[in-house]
């Protein structure tokens, strides 16, 4: 008999957890994906090029491995095609999410329609699609109230996403959406306030497992951008248990009954509500290495062995029951899933680092990271010199990010923000699009200011210059003095004066600078702006 083999949908980083998985279950491993440099495709056993959108082709190629090879599952994590998951899977017989409900848990219009219909807490809303016009979208918009959220229905990593404040932000902003939606339709929703949390969960005969539990710490309005997750996450005990059960409901409502669901929800001023609903591990680093790294359980692994038919030993052998909170949700499911979690025995910590806009003359500090203790991984983007960067605005456009792990708490996320302020992006000097941003002096305007201090910086009377390679730290006005000593941290977690020590460590040597400019641009771009403002100031003016 041919060895078992599975099909995992995508090839990137956040699938290589899937692929050595199935390889440490003696599974032979399909791989597709639309990109044929895809970095784990080296650990596939076969690799084919298909678009994940393309929903026939993945069943066709499927088709053919059910008759030439012995075809146990098909699986994706971290991606959004979970619905190409379910058609293939659905058509071969084999374990899966039904494909209706898989739609379900990918388009956020059906979500929205199947939350509503079943009385799953989550924000009121309306939907957007095909010719919009610019009347009707502000009229929406109105109905639902200001400030309000627009989101493409079928897009990740918060692709298109962003609070519209008011009515002159409202059309641009769908039509951003629209232009992230592959169906081109948009939701308009309330905007909730509130702790945000990240929970994934493995269904599995009529069972609901919990097995991953994050705070989620997203900045940066108008757009959300996660800046990173702590696992797990450290709240009251009645709370946790309602966001538990409202996702529990939200997953019965949605018709998930075999495989992984993970959800992004908030805890607003009445109680749980959820943002959104996935048929699939999380991305972001979460199921594939935060989790693990806390419980000490692989939940990769389990996942895929539902999709591929076996029983999840380590599943069920290390869950714990959980009670259902009580709760006064309108909903026909008092308790959906008889239901279990995980629990974590450490605390992984992921946080990101980003850039100003610009384009990169050198990146430093990353061996310093990865020697920091109680770190586990530095994951950089794949960017090199030359290369543009810009301040994200969804979670794709970030520039690395940092994980680490301890059985301590404030440990784990002391280290993470500690490694995080070590790595430097030195921008090229005399960049417009740098210029641009540090001359750019709105209070409210995006990218924000690194400080908030730098409003404050024209009512002190700074003027006079810094004499060449002096340090900045000296010599300081009152004014200054005060600004210096400021609790107020940057991006990447650096202080006012941790940033004007880099400054002064970076660049013992430095022209003579303007004084009010100098501190415009490193309270306005961080570290970043203070060198990039130093180096153009050196370029000969004929360059």
């Amino acid at each position: 008999m041919k060895k078992e083999s599975v099909l995992i949908l995508g090839a990137g980083l956040m699938q290589k957890p899937a692929i050595l998985a199935a390889k440490k279950n003696s599974l032979k491993t399909f791989v597709v994906d639309a990109n044929p440099a895809a970095e784990s495709i080296k650990y596939a056993d076969t690799f084919s090029q298909i678009d994940l959108k393309d929903r026939e082709g993945i069943f066709e190629y499927a088709k053919q491995l059910s008759q030439t090879e012995n075809l146990v599952g098909i699986f994706t994590s971290g991606t959004d095609f979970s619905a190409s998951v379910s058609y293939a899977a659905e058509k071969l017989h084999l374990p899966c999410h039904s494909f209706e409900s898989a739609l379900n848990a990918s388009d956020k219009a059906r979500m929205r329609m199947c939350f509503e219909k079943n009385g799953v807490p989550s924000p009121v809303f309306l939907v957007l699609s095909g010719e919009i016009s610019e009347k009707n979208a502000v009229c929406c918009a109105e109905k639902i109230g200001f400030p309000c959220v627009v989101k493409p229905v079928d897009n990740m990593g918060a692709r298109g996403c962003r609070i519209v404040r008011n009515k002159d932000e409202v059309y641009s902003s769908v039509m951003e959406a629209a232009e992230n939606s592959r169906s081109k339709t948009v939701i308009l929703e309330e905007f909730m306030t509130g702790d945000e949390y990240s929970i994934d969960a493995l269904i599995y005969n009529g069972t609901m497992t919990i097995t991953g539990f994050a705070d989620r710490h997203i900045y940066y309005p108008p757009y959300f951008i996660e800046m990173g997750h702590t696992m797990p996450a450290v709240l009251d005990e009645k709370k946790r248990l309602e966001l538990i059960a409202a996702f529990a409901l939200g997953v019965k409502s949605l018709g998930l009954t075999q495989g992984a669901a993970k959800a992004d929800i908030k805890y607003t001023k009445d109680g749980p509500k959820i943002g959104e609903i996935a048929a699939r591990l999380s991305g972001g680093y979460m199921s594939g290495w935060t989790f693990p790294y806390a419980a000490s359980f692989d939940l990769t692994e389990n996942a895929l062995l539902i999709a591929s038919g076996k029983m999840p030993r380590a599943l069920l052998k290390e869950r714990k029951p959980v009670l259902y909170a009580p709760h006064a949700y309108s909903a026909q499911y008092e308790k959906p899933f008889e239901l279990f979690e995980i629990p974590s025995k450490k605390t992984s910590a992921e946080r990101a680092w980003i850039s100003i806009p610009g384009k990169i003359q050198s990146i430093s500090g990353l061996k310093k990271v990865s020697a920091t203790p109680c770190i586990k991984n530095v994951f950089p983007r794949p960017i090199s010199c030359g290369d543009e960067v810009d301040f994200p605005h969804n979670n794709v456009e970030k520039c690395g990010n940092i994980i680490s792990l301890s059985k301590n708490y404030r440990k784990a996320i002391d280290f993470a923000v500690r490694a995080r302020k070590k790595v430097f992006i030195r921008l090229e000097p005399c960049n417009a699009r740098t210029d641009a941003f540090l001359h750019s002096s709105e209070e409210n305007s995006f990218p924000p200011m690194a400080f908030p201090e730098y409003l404050a910086l024209k009512t002190i009377g700074l003027c006079g210059i810094i004499k060449e390679n002096t340090s900045i730290l000296k010599n300081l006005c009152a004014g200054l003095k005060n600004i210096v000593e400021s609790d107020s941290k940057d991006w990447n977690g650096l202080s006012i004066l941790e940033t004007a020590r880099l400054f002064d460590k970076i660049c013992r040597r430095h022209p003579e600078l303007n004084a009010f400019d100098f501190w415009n641009a490193l309270l306005r771009g961080g570290i970043q702006g203070a060198v990039y403002f130093s180096d153009s100031k050196t370029v000969p003016k004929s360059l």
